[in-house]
């Protein structure tokens, strides 16, 4: 095992409750949501008409002149390079470069880019012949060409995002990324610090964004019967562990951490925000779809991730106080989902498990999707700097399936037992995928 250590020095993010690290925060403590009904095109019909949206968001506001070379970059992507700038200046890179460019890295689990849906649909109507029932090639180029934008068609690929942040960072190194759905910038930034470790990088970006709160996104997920279906109040739409949960409720968003070797960081003087101990990776290998009944994979992740940062899940400290002291959940709301989580949690914890905080920021947040991981990441590195955990809104009905500490309804100050030293950031997606990231506080 390498003893190249990897710390994080740099964070950002754009969520639907603000993109400043210490307002979104406030807002989270304070269980502050901004689930309602969609503005960004006409959902009336749908049977989720609502979603946790980001309003009013300006990229040059956040990265200046930068945003002329990035104009064409779609929403996601633009996301990304704003929270990726409040990373970079938070971790001290003189004029918003890595400080040695072969040296840093790239690693996101960026989702696909946003479908030119109108222009998209007008050209497969006007190529279609109803007579005899098969698509005008012709016609259909002629009105691809009059409508669509070339470069905003290319936008949608998802390496395109990290792309960019290379671009505007001057980050030459590795550049992945994955496409796990909604482990992935969990996973991003698991494999970043490996990257790290075994020293291919120094400094790698990591983290993820993505947005499918567009007809086609939210079409898909309708039709997977995946998404709380409360018109009515979305407010209490999102509802992690209770007993009436119906699905989730769509966010986006995105969130960018910079990780570095600890010695690396030092020289340059950097503050070291806390340290990434360790990283599991599994698959269920079960189902596209549906987790593992008993939750073996998300367990094994949990395990794997406590191994590498050399924790054991059944010891406590001289007060009997275990040795994690937060489990940030992937808690969609799903029925399924959030049973399962609990299970592996006592799984993994044993007689312990009930005395692990246990919280889901989805139910404010919403499912920012790839974006997810790296988000909740942040939180927990929030809750070692300032000792207390975020709430599981919404939860009034207790489940006797999730029947932990899932901190309900209001924020929980840790600081008089000792705050918080060591966090669990857990990412679980569809096709089995589940990714479990460790945060401690940094002790040199």
């Amino acid at each position: 095992m390498s003893d190249r250590r990897v710390v994080i020095t740099g964070m950002g993010w754009v969520t639907p409750l603000g993109t400043d690290l210490d307002g979104v925060w406030k807002r989270l403590l304070a269980g502050d949501t901004a689930i309602g009904p969609i503005d960004r095109f006409d959902a009336s019909t749908f049977s989720t008409s609502f979603a946790s949206e980001v309003k009013g968001f300006d990229l040059r506001a956040h990265v200046g002149d930068l945003a002329d070379a990035h104009a064409e970059a779609g929403i996601s992507t633009k996301y990304a390079l704003a929270a990726a700038m409040s990373a970079v200046r938070q971790a001290g890179f003189t004029g918003d470069k890595a400080p040695n460019p072969a040296r840093c890295g790239v690693y996101l689990g960026a989702g696909e880019g946003t479908l030119d849906y109108d222009h998209f649909m007008a050209t497969h109507v006007a190529g279609w012949d109803a007579e005899s029932k098969s698509v005008d090639g012709a016609k259909w180029a002629a009105r691809a060409h009059e409508g669509m934008n070339a470069l905003l068609e290319l936008e949608q690929e998802p390496h395109l995002t990290v792309s960019h942040l290379a671009d505007a960072f001057g980050a030459r190194g590795p550049a992945f990324n994955c496409m796990t759905a909604c482990a992935a910038s969990a996973q991003a930034t698991g494999e970043g610090a490996e990257i790290i470790k075994r020293g291919d990088a120094d400094v790698m970006l990591v983290g993820g964004a993505h947005t499918m709160i567009h007809p086609l996104g939210m079409s898909g997920f309708i039709r997977l019967t995946a998404m709380s279906t409360k018109r009515d109040d979305p407010t209490h739409a999102s509802r992690p562990f209770d007993a009436k949960r119906d699905g989730f409720v769509m966010g986006e968003g995105a969130g960018i951490l910079v990780i570095e070797e600890l010695e690396h960081a030092k020289a340059r003087g950097a503050t070291i925000l806390a340290e990434v101990a360790g990283y599991g990776s599994t698959a269920d290998a079960y189902r596209i779809t549906d987790i593992h009944p008993e939750g073996k994979g998300a367990a094994a992740a949990m395990r794997w991730a406590l191994h590498e940062a050399g924790i054991d899940p059944h010891a406590t400290d001289d007060t009997g106080r275990p040795l994690v002291h937060y489990v940030n959940a992937h808690g969609t709301g799903t029925q399924e989902n959030d049973k399962i989580e609990t299970a592996a949690v006592k799984a993994v914890f044993g007689g312990l498990a009930p005395k692990v905080p246990f919280s889901s920021v989805k139910s404010m947040l919403g499912h920012l999707i790839q974006a997810a991981g790296a988000v909740e990441l942040i939180t927990c590195v929030k809750a070692i700097e300032t000792g207390w955990i975020p709430p599981t809104r919404n939860l009034e009905h207790p489940d006797p399936l999730c029947d932990l500490d899932h901190v309900p309804g209001e924020a929980r100050d840790l600081n008089p037992v000792g705050g918080v030293e060591v966090c669990l950031s857990n990412s679980f997606g569809f096709g089995g995928q589940n990714d479990t990231v460790c945060v401690r506080r940094f002790r040199d």
